[in-house]
């Protein structure tokens, strides 16, 4: 789902959850809503249930390729794969793109398990260490 054609309710729901996990979960007060999420080119892909988002992940334009950012998965919903799934879903859906994220440093082996790898020193962001990662995808010159 691109940004701009976010529904007001969608939207809302993928502020709640990432503030229910960043902010309230892992008690890192920070200012979520950074104008980021309904910009031109940015996507949200995400996987629902009954109850709703269960697992997101917020794509937005960088120079150079595409930034993964916002990984989020509902409390009630982690341990079966599900952000995994999500991650494939999204490298799937971007192709032969280069992406990159800032990884909570003890995620670096999950995300190295697709693609990634370092690219720069660890750094605190709101009290959490992160890792910088990028994906390089070699365009095939058929």
């Amino acid at each position: 789902m691109a940004g701009p054609d976010l529904t007001a309710s969608q939207l809302q729901e993928l502020l709640a959850l990432r503030a229910a996990v960043f902010v309230v979960e892992q008690e890192c007060i920070y200012l979520d809503v950074d104008g980021r999420d309904l910009e031109n080119g940015t996507e949200h892909l995400w996987f629902e249930d009954g109850s709703g988002i269960t697992a997101a992940v917020r794509i937005i334009d960088e120079p150079g390729g595409r930034r993964l950012g916002r990984v989020v998965t509902r409390s009630d919903s982690r341990g079966n794969g599900l952000a995994s799934k999500l991650m494939v879903s999204a490298l799937e859906h971007l192709g032969s793109t280069t992406t990159v994220l800032d990884a909570q440093s003890h995620l670096t082996n999950f995300y190295a398990r697709l693609g990634y790898s370092n690219d720069g020193p660890e750094f605190i962001e709101d009290g959490i260490a992160h890792t910088p990662m990028i994906r390089r995808v070699e365009r095939s010159s058929e």
